[in-house]
Formats: C-alpha cells, sequence, structure tokens
C-alpha cells in the first residue's frame, strides 16, 4: 500500500490579528483552572501570556552555574495541566503546573527549567491519598526487563526489556530493562500528587474529577514538613523540539461568527489533549467545510503546529490531510504513526538502487574466501582415537560416517518473515557442545554513507503494530536478502562457543560465515519438541526440513540447546538478574476485515526462554568484544537503576501493606518477587500487581557511546546485572545493531575502523533511544486502539480485576483476563453511599449498593488495595473510548469472547528496557 511521504512542506503563517483577544469555546489554550494563564487585555492592548525564551548564551552559562535544569517534560496523560522533568539528583521529579509554565513546549520535548521560589511549590499532602507526583509517565519500561520473544499478531517482532525481560510483543525483545509495559495507575503511597480539577471535570478522559477528590492546595509552605514540597519550576527554554508537532483531531468552527478570525481560521482540537488547540486557515479545511461543518464532525485530520506566539492560547498550523472516519483501525494507525513522527513512506527510488539489482541475488564467489563456510561437513570425533586410527588403516570405514553437517535452523513467531538469527548446536566426544548464534550480515548490504543506509539511520527501528509492521529497511532486505529462509545460502555474522552442558563458555569465536538453515521452526514447534522429549513428533506437525538433516536431529538439537538455555538462565538469576513478566495482549485478526476477533494474554514458554539465553549469551560477548577494541568508540547499551525516590515511595508502600519485598539490588527485588508469592490465583494476582507496580521506578535503558562516559559503574545493566551489554541480534530492525556489527568487523579485521567521532556516535545513539521510545509508544497504542475496537465489537468483556489503588471516590484496577489498567468511579456505579477511610496505613473504600429489590437490605463492599473484584468493560459513545465497571457483588456473567490461537511476535532473546522513564 503507498503511503504519502509523511514530512509535510509546511508554510509558515503569520499571526493572525487579534488571535490573542479571542479565546476558544473553553479556554482550552489556557491551563484548566489555572486563571493566570487567560488572555487579559488591556485597553485594547495585547499581552504576553507566555515568557520570552531566555537566550542561548544565557541558558549556557545557567546550565554552567547550576540555576537552571535541563531535561525531558513529560505531560501526565490523564492531567494534561501537570507536567514533569526528571531531578538530576534522582529525588521526586520537578513538577511543572499548567500550560503558561510549560511555556509553549510539548511532550517529550528536551527544556530547560528553572526553579520557581520556595513558596511557589507544590504542596503534597503528607496523608492524601491520591499521590502520583510521579504519574505522567507513558509505559517506559526497557524491554530487557520483560522477555523477549512475545507475541505480535501475525507478524515477527519482539519487545524490548532489560536482562530481565525479552523483547516481546512490543519493539523489541530485550528483557534487558527488566520489564515490560506498563500504564499510568495511581497507588497510595506510590506517587505522590496533588491536582488541581480539570477544566472539563475529568481526570483521565473517561471518568469525572471531584474537588474532594483531587484539589489544588494552597497555604504557608513555611509551615510544612520539607517532604510535603516538590520543587516546581518554569519552562525557559527548549533545547530541542523532539514532539512531532503534528496532532490528529477534529474540526471545529469557531464560536464567535461575528469575528473576524471567524472568516479566516478554523478551531483544530487534538484528540491529545497534551497538545494545544490549533488554528488552521480555512483554505486548508475542505471546501464545504464551513457550509456543512457537521459532516466533518467525526472525520479525523492530521494537523501540524507551524507556529505558537507568546500572546496566544492557541497555536498555529497547518492542515496535513483528512484520514478518514474516527474509531476506524487504519486511519487511527495513521494518525497514530504520523503524531509519534514514523516514517511510513515508500522507499525512494535513491534508497532502492542501493539494493542489488540482479535479482534472484547470489552471494559473490569472493565472500566463500572471506568467510567461514558452516555448510560443510566437519569431523566429528565419537569414536575413541585407537578404535579410529585401527579403522583408518584397516580401510574398514565409510568417511561419511565421521562427518557431519551443522544442523542450523531459526525460531521465530509462526507469521515471521524478517528471520534475522539462528542457532545451531553440535555435540562434541568430550559430551560439550559447539553451539552457535548466527546473525544476518545486514551490514554487508547497506553501504555506509549510501542513501540506504541514511533512511535506515533516521527510521532508527522497525515499528511493529498489531496489525502490519513499518520497516526499518526496504522489504527485499528484511523478507528476502537478509533474512535467514530455510533451505537457502545466507551471509550471516556469527557467535559460536564451546559450551559445557552447564553452560560454562570453554571457548568464543567471531566471524563472518556463509550459513543455510535447514528448517523455520516456530515457538509451538520448539515447544511441542521441549514438551516431547522421547516422542518422535510426527512429519506433518512440523516445517519441512532440508534432506540433509533428520526431524530427529532437530529435535535433539533443540532439546540440547533448552538444556543448556536453562542452566544459563538459572546461573543469570543466581548472579542477580532481574525480570519483571507483566501481562501482555495478542490479537487474533480477521483476514478479510482486519478486525480483533479475540484476544488473550500471550504465554511465555521456555522455547522462548531458549531464544532468549543465547540471544543475550551473544549480545554480552560481542559488548565484551568491541569495548576491548574500541575503549572509546563502542555503542553499548546501559541500563540505569532504579528511580531513588520512587523506589523509596515503593519500599514505603510495601512496608504499609505488609510485604516483605528486598529492593536492595535486582537479583534481591527478582528474590523477593518468586518466592513471596503462592501459586494460587489470588497469589499470582497480587504478584501481577506488584510486578506492575515495581516497574514504575525502573529507567529507560540507552544506547550510548563509551567513550563520552567517565565512570566505567555508569556502563552497567542494572537489570541483566552485568558490566557491558549491547545490540547484536536484530539488524534487520534496529539500527544500532547495524552500527555494532561494522564495530564488530572493524575489531575483527575485516574492514577499517569506524569514521564516527564518539560525540558523533552518541548523537546517532541518542536518536536510536528517541526512535526506540517512540516505537514502544506507537505499539502500545496500537495494542489499545485493537482492545478497545474489540470492547466495542465484542463487548462488554467481564473479568476478575485485582485493586491497585484506592482514592476518595475511585480506585485503580488490573483486569487479569486482558492485562488493562483502568479506574472505576463511585459515580459511575448504583450505589446508595460511599465512604473512605484509612485503616492503620491502609486505604480503604466503603460501598453500599443500592439494593436491586426495595425489600433487600443494600450490599456492602469493601474495596482494598489487592481486592478481588469482577468487572465489566463496556464501549462508550466516544469513538474507542472504553470504561470499566464494578459489577454488583454475587452477580454472574459471561467473560467475553474465547480465546483464540495466538499469534506472536518474534524475540531476540535479549532482555529488553524494563524500564523507561
Amino acid at each position: 500500500m503507498s503511503h504519502p511521504d509523511y514530512r509535510m512542506n509546511l508554510r509558515p503563517l503569520g499571526t493572525p490579528r487579534g488571535v490573542s483577544s479571542v479565546a476558544g469555546p473553553h479556554d482550552i489554550g489556557a491551563s484548566p483552572g489555572d486563571k493566570k494563564s487567560k488572555n487579559k487585555s488591556t485597553r485594547g492592548k495585547k499581552k504576553s501570556i507566555f515568557e520570552t525564551y531566555m537566550s542561548k548564551e544565557d541558558v549556557s552559562e545557567g546550565l554552567k552555574r547550576g540555576t537552571l535544569i535541563q531535561g525531558v517534560l513529560r505531560i501526565n496523560p490523564k492531567k494534561f495541566h501537570e507536567a514533569f522533568i526528571p531531578s538530576p539528583d534522582g529525588d521526586r521529579d520537578i513538577f511543572i503546573d499548567g500550560v503558561v509554565a510549560r511555556n509553549r513546549a510539548l511532550n517529550g520535548d528536551l527544556v530547560v527549567v528553572k526553579l520557581l521560589p520556595e513558596e511557589q511549590w507544590k504542596v503534597v499532602k503528607p496523608e492524601s491519598n491520591d499521590k502520583e507526583t510521579e504519574a505522567a509517565y507513558e509505559s517506559d519500561i526497557p524491554e530487557e526487563l520483560c522477555g523477549h520473544h512475545l507475541p505480535q499478531q501475525s507478524l515477527k517482532s519482539y519487545n524490548d526489556s532489560p536482562d530481565v525481560i525479552v523483547e516481546a510483543q512490543f519493539d523489541g525483545s530485550d528483557s534487558e530493562d527488566g520489564h515490560g509495559i506498563t500504564q499510568n495507575v495511581l497507588v497510595d503511597g506510590v506517587k505522590k500528587l496533588s491536582v488541581c480539577v480539570s477544566e472539563k471535570g475529568r481526570e483521565d478522559g473517561d471518568a469525572p474529577v471531584t474537588k474532594d477528590e483531587t484539589t489544588c492546595i494552597s497555604q504557608d509552605t513555611r509551615a510544612l514538613p520539607e517532604k510535603s514540597l516538590q520543587r516546581s519550576a518554569k519552562v525557559v527554554y527548549i533545547l530541542e523540539k523532539k514532539h512531532s508537532r503534528a496532532a490528529t483531531g477534529f474540526l471545529k468552527l469557531l464560536a464567535d461568527k461575528n469575528s473576524e478570525l471567524f472568516r479566516k481560521y478554523a478551531l483544530f482540537s487534538p484528540s491529545d489533549h497534551r497538545v494545544p488547540r490549533i488554528y488552521v486557515p480555512l483554505k486548508d479545511c475542505p471546501q464545504d467545510f464551513v457550509a456543512r461543518p457537521k459532516d466533518y464532525a467525526n472525520t479525523l485530520f492530521i494537523c501540524r503546529i507551524v507556529d505558537w506566539k507568546e500572546d496566544c492560547n492557541f497555536a498555529l498550523g497547518q492542515l496535513a490531510k483528512s484520514l478518514g472516519q474516527a474509531g476506524e483501525i487504519e486511519p487511527e494507525t495513521e494518525g497514530i504513526l504520523t503524531e509519534y513522527g514514523v516514517d511510513f513512506s515508500d522507499f525512494s527510488s535513491e534508497v532502492l538502487e542501493c539494493l542489488p539489482q540482479g535479482l534472484p541475488w547470489t552471494i559473490p564467489p569472493e565472500e566463500f574466501s572471506k568467510r567461514r563456510d558452516l555448510r560443510k561437513k566437519h569431523f566429528f570425533f565419537l569414536l575413541t582415537s585407537d578404535i579410529f586410527f585401527t579403522l583408518m588403516f584397516t580401510g574398514s570405514y565409510n568417511l561419511d560416517l565421521f562427518l557431519t553437517l551443522n544442523c542450523i535452523f531459526t525460531i521465530d513467531p509462526s507469521t515471521a518473515r524478517d528471520l534475522d538469527d539462528a542457532l545451531s548446536c553440535k555435540p562434541l566426544a568430550d559430551g560439550n557442545f559447539e553451539v552457535g548464534v548466527h546473525i544476518a550480515d545486514v551490514s554487508y548490504f547497506v553501504p555506509e554513507g549510501s542513501d540506504l543506509d541514511k533512511v535506515a539511520a533516521e527510521r532508527a527501528t522497525s515499528v511493529y503494530l498489531v496489525q502490519k509492521v513499518v520497516p526499518m529497511l526496504p522489504r527485499l532486505l528484511c523478507e528476502e536478502l537478509c533474512s535467514l529462509n530455510p533451505m537457502s545460502d545466507k551471509l550471516t555474522f556469527s557467535v559460536i562457543w564451546t559450551l559445557t552442558p552447564e553452560g560454562k563458555i570453554l571457548d568464543e569465536w567471531f566471524g563472518r560465515t556463509i550459513i543455510c538453515s535447514c528448517t523455520k521452526l516456530s515457538y509451538e514447534h520448539a515447544q511441542s519438541m521441549i514438551e516431547s522429549p522421547t516422542e518422535k513428533i510426527p512429519a506433518k506437525e512440523l516445517p519441512p526440513i532440508s534432506p540433509e538433516h533428520s526431524s530427529e536431529e532437530v529435535h535433539q538439537a533443540v532439546l540440547n540447546l533448552h538444556g543448556i538455555a536453562k542452566q544459563l538462565r538459572q546461573q543469570r538469576f543466581v548472579d542477580g538478574a532481574l525480570r519483571l513478566d507483566q501481562l501482555k495482549l495478542a490479537f487474533t485478526l480477521d483476514h478479510e476485515t482486519g478486525l480483533p476477533q479475540g484476544c488473550h494474554i500471550y504465554e511465555y514458554r521456555d522455547s522462548n526462554k531458549l531464544v532468549e539465553e543465547f540471544m543475550l549469551l551473544a549480545n554480552m560477548a560481542v559488548a565484551h568484544k568491541i569495548h576491548r577494541a574500541f575503549p572509546e568508540q563502542a555503542l553499548l547499551r546501559r541500563h540505569p537503576p532504579p528511580q531513588t525516590r520512587m523506589l523509596s515511595d515503593l519500599v514505603e508502600f510495601c512496608d504499609q501493606m505488609g510485604l516483605l519485598v528486598d529492593f536492595s539490588s535486582a537479583g534481591a527485588l527478582n528474590k523477593s518477587l518468586t518466592q513471596t508469592f503462592g501459586d494460587d490465583k489470588y497469589s499470582l494476582a497480587r504478584k501481577e500487581v506488584l510486578t506492575n507496580m515495581c516497574s514504575r521506578p525502573m529507567q529507560m535503558a540507552l544506547y550510548f557511546c563509551s567513550g563520552l562516559l567517565q565512570d566505567p559503574a555508569q556502563f552497567r545493566h542494572y537489570a541483566l546485572n552485568v558490566p557491558l551489554y549491547t545490540h547484536f541480534t536484530s539488524p534487520i530492525r534496529r539500527f544500532a545493531d547495524v552500527l555494532v556489527h561494522r564495530l564488530l568487523a572493524a575489531a575483527l579485521g575485516y574492514r577499517e575502523r569506524l569514521d564516527m567521532a564518539p560525540d558523533t556516535l552518541q548523537k546517532q545513539a541518542d536518536h536510536c533511544n528517541d526512535r526506540r521510545m517512540a516505537s514502544k509508544r506507537v505499539q502500545e497504542l496500537s495494542t489499545s486502539l485493537f482492545f478497545a475496537v474489540l470492547v466495542k465489537e465484542s463487548g462488554p468483556l467481564e473479568s476478575e480485576a485485582m485493586v491497585m489503588g484506592v482514592l476518595n471516590q475511585a480506585f485503580d484496577v488490573l483486569v487479569l483476563r486482558y492485562g488493562v489498567q483502568k479506574r472505576i468511579y463511585c459515580n459511575a456505579l448504583a450505589l446508595r453511599s460511599h465512604h473512605f477511610q484509612k485503616v492503620g496505613k491502609k486505604p480503604e473504600l466503603t460501598l453500599v449498593w443500592e439494593p436491586e429489590d426495595m425489600e433487600q437490605e443494600p450490599a456492602r463492599q469493601v474495596i482494598t488495595i489487592f481486592s478481588l473484584v469482577e468487572v465489566v468493560l463496556q464501549a462508550e459513545s466516544t469513538a474507542l473510548k472504553y470504561s470499566a465497571i464494578l459489577k454488583r457483588p454475587g452477580t454472574q456473567g459471561h467473560l467475553g469472547p474465547e480465546k483464540e490461537e495466538e499469534e506472536e511476535e518474534e524475540s531476540d532473546g535479549e532482555p529488553e528496557d524494563s524500564s523507561t522513564s
């Protein structure tokens, strides 16, 4: 399908006269409840709403002196007047209150802030039950924390989490960061925030907020203990506009039909309330929009901000295109991609000309002399030396008996088409094994400095959606030339070890190779082999296998790898690794309509773990190799420890709840999570909730250039608990891996040293980090989109849920069947009354239900953290919105669509960033 170029040629627009003196229908340009932000004009004279930015020179000097602080701006998606930047000292985030204080910066921008006087700092009520000071995070956990081989609907994908997890459902399969995808949930004692009542009276866009529940506090801060103050600041400069300045939303006519503005502009209302409302020229709008505005009430548009003046509540923008009807999957998906700056345009002719032109392509003869050919037969010594020589001198032997082919194969999701890793396992006469990880040699096909190289560097990552993938490289490379398809000769970069059955490394070899995979196993195939170690798997249940190998040989290789992987995994956790497994949703789609037919929680099994362990092993081995060769120029991946203050809040919460959780190290936390809970349903649900909470303090794993960090202790990967780590195993979908391949080739003498200064490499690393974060967010939004469609088409859906947090008039739940988190509001339930109190330090909400029969007594229900409840997810009238309603105690109902056969995405075996703050 051809997509228009996502980059629009934007022409600058002047500021319309009178913009600053005309407010939109709801004065949305100003912070809700922030009266100071309204544009008051004095005697017809326009007054600036926003401060003029400081000069570059003053900013630079302020940062050096420490009077200014820089950081990435996070705007709370549920309370868009609240924003934060991380504190440089790891303490509680710095609070930025309202649109005016944000000074036209958007979510994700790198900003410089100036602290306000202490009397203007945010007051946090010590006993407030609505504590969520750092609640502006959007699921930014390192993929290495969650697990690699997770599901992708009909596509190969991965999840990125630290060493603790695997790149799975979303974009990476590295469990390096130790945790999976999380969403905002307010938990008493974990996040400490007081909040202003939003102008729309809604806290998260789908539920009311009352003044009792969230209020802004104004009092004499001098009488307050230091702990109840949160440092507050204002934005004085935008260092880098990382937000795309694009938004999806709806067009409306201006309210004042008699104004000059009405004849020139329409009002664009973004779906994301963190983006301001935007004036767009009527000439950009459909021709009949002014005459028939209601015809476009449900039409989704893309708009780009081109300017935002100091004296205007609203930004100025240009309408880019009409996407289609809101609530439909493809228009919504295109909007998500555009908002997050994902380039989904077709590759240019200049890029495609960089690909091999003579097809079908075959390996050039000169490559055979430069590479180790793993397709050849090798001596296989199973006999003792005396018997071997006896046979050899008598001539009573067949040489083929002592030769064996490398049994190389891939294990991927059944629907995967971009196969970038293969495994091999050969038993040795001494009882050890020769194990190989073979990765597609993408760098061979991507000439350095070419147009293809430039576009791959810019895209930086493939983006995996529920229904499709936006590739980093042209499909000819992704699915054919580089993909390690079975029974086809391929160029690879390999790491080969001699391992004991316990996983101890006796020898290690790196080099360019040529392989021929004998079969393409799915995770289901490998799992069935693991679960049936002594039974022959019927040929009809297996994929085609090359005639040089038998299914028994492949089966035994999988069993041998599984045995070693179990030992590697056990040792990793003994050595202090962390894994935060979180619920991940997988869908089955209708082949004709593309709509979701069902969904289920993806099960992470032994076959996934097998691949993960060897991908982790390869990534760690390559990290050490390139760092030894280029200590100032290695592209590595670090995972910082959890944020100090948020971790302290979590420790306090666990103490209040009587949970014995050791947060002293990654390994201690992992041990607590695996040993604290039993195997019964209630214990497993509590573990899911606590795992979700533990993911919040985690930070994002980051690519970096080794030459720009002075302290080697900062190189460490917290979740994997290793000193050095990198990404080597997925070059088809990650540009960082392509750079690592080039560094490894230089370290092995295949090529000259990489012609990139450390600061240039760091800039590319920063860009890879940015695009990886955007990709993860897009993947999450795609999952949310499909689940919302499922609720709309198949709902209402019922499920058990566990309470995660209790507020005055609402409570948060983790819906166990679907892994989603929702807030349930008391005023949406058929209650006679409700009462909040604290029992000791634990919040408790008592619900008194209206009886269905007037002769019955009202039913009382007590809601506390870790309560198990029954909830109903039901669609709302607004497109793709759904809410959670608590079921009345004692009622029964169906549990939604039946589970469908799962489809999964591929993982590259390495735990991904489990944290991303």
